[in-house]
């Protein structure tokens, strides 16, 4: 079985995603788990961007030992420098070079003629060899990029000391049919293409970056290029666990296969969606909520009968258990502990007694907890942030013929309280009134919005919001059975990280990049 690499962008293309901007603990906190799943390359963000994203790649480097860690440059000495000193702590460094090839980046975006395009590419891979052993290179928008003109680009870089050159479809403009043929073009015409390998890195915009990446495989690719959920900018890329099972399962067509633990790929997909704020859509392949679902009852039937006969995956192939054991309030503390191992979660003592008294505090308010709960409250604070404000109390008064009111008592980190009153125009909104006029900050909601953890009218409520402060985002996150409670703890979860990132050195700007 031919090896496919697996390059994970989660931390860079990913977080490009519209509303996505994560800190380093967060991105720490990604990679440590993208390392468990097993993943080849971690590319860990774009240094050259901010003193903060430079910061949050070295983090990244210093964390990770069992994969290739990853930082994206621009075909610029100062961008590769930059990269240089991000990636100083790797066991494993590789830098990721790019620069435009097709007729309409070279006319409009570089203004260069197809010449002066490969003396800067040459350039820049000569002088990244110089500090990097390993060296990828992307010609960005390869797919609108002519074929003779591509193959000249690859045996450059070849030439000049890349040892991946990656085939971006960047703005998903092609059909898997047009992406194979590059791969069987580049293998057939270019000089020395086998002691490199070819990398597929596809965008989503036609919906067809999982089936293009899997026909760029078939046509001789060695690496795929992803994120977890298939998030990214625009319509996102490559869904990494999509490829992974298509390998998998179709083992006997492809002949191909990851190094991937399959089994951590569901933890791996709600770590993403949790820390992004990015929902993943029930009917979403692979990590939806609905993927292992049957309601129709002929379904129902053959799955009774036999699982293949609807089922071409199992839930524990990427580590989802089905378990009929129903956790209340008068479950004991080694019923909950037994019910942590079997959902994959390790913790020392002191950490489950924490879980534990948040789990006796739920139970009192629901009949039954879920996994789903568990899980939320489990990974609810991920990372820490510094509590500059913490909701103590909150009243909410409304009525259809009356205006909303809310009162709140926060709590700042000196240990001293205040209270605040407000109206709003609706509960929500009087409740982040009365916020701001004890916080004194003034901020603006992009945006906001509610999911359900589990089901049930007393199911687990999940608010996630993102605030801009003098062009600063945050996003926070609020859990409650309560959503109005919810809502004011998301709101102050993204007050405290917005302070927080006031004290940083830098922030990183977002640029589309391949």
């Amino acid at each position: 079985m031919r090896k496919i690499y697996i390059f994970d962008t989660t931390l860079r293309d990913g977080e490009q995603s519209p509303g996505v901007n994560l800190n380093t603990k967060e991105k720490v906190e990604i990679a440590l788990q993208l390392e468990k799943l097993g993943v080849d390359r971690i590319e860990a963000g774009f240094p050259a961007a901010s003193p903060g994203d430079l910061a949050a790649v070295n983090a990244v480097a210093t964390a990770i030992k069992n994969a290739t860690i990853i930082g994206l440059s621009r075909s610029r000495e100062q961008d590769i420098d930059a990269v240089r000193e991000a990636l100083k702590g790797a066991q494993d460094p590789c830098i990721h070079l790019f620069l435009a090839t097709s007729p309409i980046h070279r006319k409009h975006k570089l203004r260069m003629e197809k010449e002066q395009v490969l003396e800067t590419a040459e350039r820049a891979i000569r002088y990244a060899k110089k500090y990097f052993d390993k060296v990828e290179f992307s010609p960005e928008d390869a797919g609108r990029t002519e074929l003779d003109f591509l193959c000249e680009v690859t045996d450059m870089a070849i030439r000049a000391g890349a040892t991946v050159v990656n085939i971006p479809d960047t703005v998903g403009y092609l059909n898997p049919q047009e992406f194979g043929n590059i791969f069987k073009t580049l293998k057939q015409n270019v000089p020395n293409i086998e002691t490199i390998q070819l990398s597929a890195h596809c965008h989503d915009d036609l919906g067809m970056a999982t089936a293009n990446a899997l026909s760029a495989i078939l046509n001789g690719a060695d690496q795929v290029e992803g994120t977890i959920n298939g998030i990214g900018e625009r319509a996102g890329n490559t869904a990494i666990e999509e490829i992974a099972l298509a390998l998998a399962t179709r083992a006997d067509y492809f002949g191909a296969t990851t190094t991937l633990n399959l089994k951590e790929i569901a933890k791996t997909s709600r770590l993403v969606s949790k820390l992004t704020g990015m929902v993943v859509p029930g009917n979403k392949a692979i990590v939806g909520a609905n993927a292992f679902a049957h309601e129709s009852g002929i379904h129902q039937d053959g799955m009774l009968k036999e699982k293949t006969t609807y089922e071409i995956i199992s839930p524990d192939t990427i580590g989802l258990r089905e378990s009929s054991l129903v956790l209340g309030k008068h479950s004991g503390r080694h019923a909950f502990r037994e019910k942590l191992i079997d959902m994959g979660y390790e913790l020392d003592e002191e950490a489950v007694n924490v879980a534990f008294a948040k789990f006796k505090n739920l139970a009192d308010r629901k009949k039954n907890v879920t996994d789903e709960d568990i899980r939320a409250f489990l990974e609810e604070k991920l990372v820490d942030t510094p509590e500059v404000f913490t909701l103590e109390t909150i009243q909410v008064s409304y009525g259809n013929q009356s205006t909303p009111s809310a009162s709140v008592i926060i709590r700042q980190a000196d240990g001293s309280v205040s209270e605040g009153t407000a109206e709003g125009n609706g509960s929500v909104d009087a409740i982040y009134n009365a916020i701001d006029k004890v916080t004194a900050e003034a901020v603006e909601l992009e945006d906001y919005s509610i999911k359900s953890v589990s089901q049930g009218k007393d199911a687990l409520g999940e608010v996630h919001v993102v605030l801009n402060q003098n062009e600063v985002s945050a996003q926070g996150r609020g859990l409650s059975t309560d959503i109005l409670e919810a809502s004011a703890r998301a709101y102050i979860d993204a007050l405290n990280r917005l302070i927080e990132k006031r004290k940083s050195p830098g922030r990183r700007d977002k640029m589309s990049l391949i």
